[in-house]
């Protein structure tokens, strides 16, 4: 998949696509259903199947801190993108040049000059330039005269809901893991680069592999019993704390993972971390030693939930139904067994 970042960054051999324009934070079911709609048109008409979006978000831009969390970062979002068969996204930065552009401006400096879009596909409510003035109408209106296609997108109900990324926040936020992985199409994950802590968890005897999550806030928050995909592909259970931690003064937000009974360093790595359940919210403790007893409460529930839902650990099982029990891919190991990670 080809990323091209801005407008000036368009090239002539990027003049012919077939298009769609939003935020795709998730890439949930409903998304989906948007870019298989994109790859039909761009097979009929042999042309690239390109997503564009935006960075910051609009709502980010506009709302600042109250913005809504989101679901993925931008690199977990280009790679979901990849796995839908995206062929081309086009990333504009969204500052007050843009957010002043005329709706009129945007479709021909954008889409008919920079792009070239032969075929769109975008929501029946979408509204796009200076003050959200453009709709689906005018889309249609233009495209007419530009010589593109405007198609507008089938909504996507389950439950007989709408499936959005607001409905999977409010999930997510409730604690209902199984009912956002339902939505999504897959179970909730956060991918990171395992970087050096302040070495707490060390301290107390719970060695944490930390995975930062940019100054944003996460969709979850709290302590979850997790199963985590380590660079090598095994598959490893744990326990993991999202949040600012409150009882050591955090600041930006982290995402703490211990892994049981793990002996290994993953420093620099990748780490894949799903949420299978959520063991309680994040509290802030009377001291360290409140901390510790209740984190060790916290693993032994964990390890319950894993022993309880696989007791037969095998090899080289994935985990493909959020609905079912995981089937995890490690090396044995003995439960409870705590050893030098990396925090």
């Amino acid at each position: 998949m080809e990323l091209i970042r801005g407008i000036h960054n368009l090239r002539s051999q990027h003049q012919g696509c077939v298009a769609t324009i939003g935020n795709f934070d998730g890439v949930h079911l409903g998304h989906q259903a948007i870019l298989q709609q994109v790859r039909e048109q761009a097979k009929r008409l042999q042309l690239p199947a390109t997503v564009m979006v935006f960075e910051p978000q609009p709502r980010e831009f506009f709302g600042g801190d109250q913005a809504p969390a989101r679901l993925h970062r931008f690199r977990e979002k280009l790679e979901a993108l990849a796995a839908s068969g995206i062929e081309r996204v086009v990333c504009l930065q969204f500052n007050k040049s843009l957010r002043q552009l005329t709706a009129q401006a945007f479709v021909e400096q954008v889409l008919h000059q920079g792009l070239g879009v032969r075929h769109l596909v975008v929501g029946d409510d979408f509204r796009f330039g200076c003050d959200r003035a453009g709709d689906f109408h005018l889309l249609q209106r233009l495209g007419a005269q530009l010589g593109f296609a405007v198609e507008h997108t089938h909504t996507f109900l389950m439950d007989d809901e709408r499936v959005s990324s607001t409905r999977i926040r409010t999930t997510l936020a409730s604690g209902n893991l199984a009912g956002a992985a339902r939505l999504l199409g897959r179970p909730y994950r956060i991918t990171s680069r395992v970087v050096h802590g302040r070495k707490l968890g060390r301290t107390l005897g719970v060695p944490t592999a930390n995975l930062l999550l940019g100054t944003r806030k996460p969709a979850l928050n709290g302590v979850f019993t997790v199963l985590a995909r380590l660079a090598d592909g095994r598959f490893w259970p744990g326990v993991a704390n999202i949040g600012l931690r409150p009882t050591v003064d955090g600041i930006l937000p982290a995402l703490e993972v211990h892994l049981h009974g793990f002996d290994g360093d993953l420093y620099s790595q990748p780490l894949e971390v799903t949420f299978l359940a959520k063991l309680r919210n994040e509290m802030k403790f009377n001291g360290l030693d409140e901390l510790k007893r209740q984190i060790k409460q916290d693993i032994a529930t964990s390890i319950q939930f894993h022993q309880q839902r696989q007791p037969a650990w095998s090899a080289g099982l994935a985990w493909p139904d959020p609905q079912q029990p995981p089937l995890l891919a490690t090396a044995p190991f003995t439960f409870g067994q705590t050893s030098p990670l990396t925090d």
